[in-house]
């Protein structure tokens, strides 16, 4: 019986040949070069929507935290004093000095952040140097547990507490239902380790930045052009 010729071994090999190392390691270099110029074109792209973005979404919580200002100045501390500073620099640590019409000063917008429960969170407080009070408070970021930690933003009766808080001698989370001082906040049930965050972060804020500000009776104002002469 012959051997059928399409069955020999010569003809019935036709598989491809398996790809090299270098092939595989080339092809793979590529595909994350591509993906990397691709996200750094998103990324760029992007950035200037998000940081007009970031830039709108504090200086409204400037004027939640302090209410009843009309003008909002960026300070950054620097040789000793708080200087005014338009210009953003992430090297500077800046407040917001909040001014009333008249361009007295009514209080400070004081950003601060450290740890939660799950991440960092960073918030920004008002404070009134006159009545040493905080006057508010907003969450600008956190990541805290769906329906628990992210209760230090949706409680509105926990975020209310921030407004006339009595900062002395410090800040204080007491068990829900039990803030009888008028430096003490009730804690939220099932998120105490974020409330207390929340407190202490405030506290670290007073800590950092209060012995820089001015105090009562020698509050700056917000300076003001003066007017051009007129021809008599």
């Amino acid at each position: 019986m012959s051997q059928d010729p399409d069955l020999t071994p010569a003809a019935s090999d036709t598989r491809p040949a398996e790809p090299t190392s270098l092939r595989l390691v080339t092809a793979l270099s590529l595909a994350g070069l591509l993906s990397g110029i691709i996200i750094v074109s998103v990324y760029e792209a992007t950035l200037p929507t998000i940081t007009a973005y970031q830039a709108r979404m504090l200086r409204e919580a400037v004027f939640e935290v302090l209410p009843g200002i009309e003008r909002i100045q960026r300070l950054v501390y620097r040789d000793g004093i708080l200087v005014a500073e338009d210009a953003e620099d992430t090297d500077d640590e800046a407040i917001f000095g909040g001014y009333g019409g008249s361009g007295e000063l009514v209080g400070y917008a004081i950003p601060s952040a450290g740890p939660g429960f799950q991440d960092t969170i960073r918030l920004l407080y008002g404070y009134l140097p006159s009545q040493r009070q905080v006057s508010g408070m907003e969450i600008l970021e956190s990541r805290e547990t769906p329906g628990l930690g992210d209760k230090i933003y949706k409680d509105q009766s926990f975020v209310d507490a921030f407004r006339g808080l009595a900062i002395d001698p410090e800040i204080r989370a007491v068990k829900k239902g039990t803030a009888s001082a008028v430096n003490e906040v009730d804690a939220i049930t099932g998120a105490t380790i974020s409330s207390k965050a929340v407190v202490r972060i405030i506290n670290e804020g007073n800590q950092r930045w209060l012995a820089r500000l001015a105090v009562p009776g020698d509050q700056p104002t917000e300076e003001r052009p003066e007017p051009p002469a007129t021809g008599g």
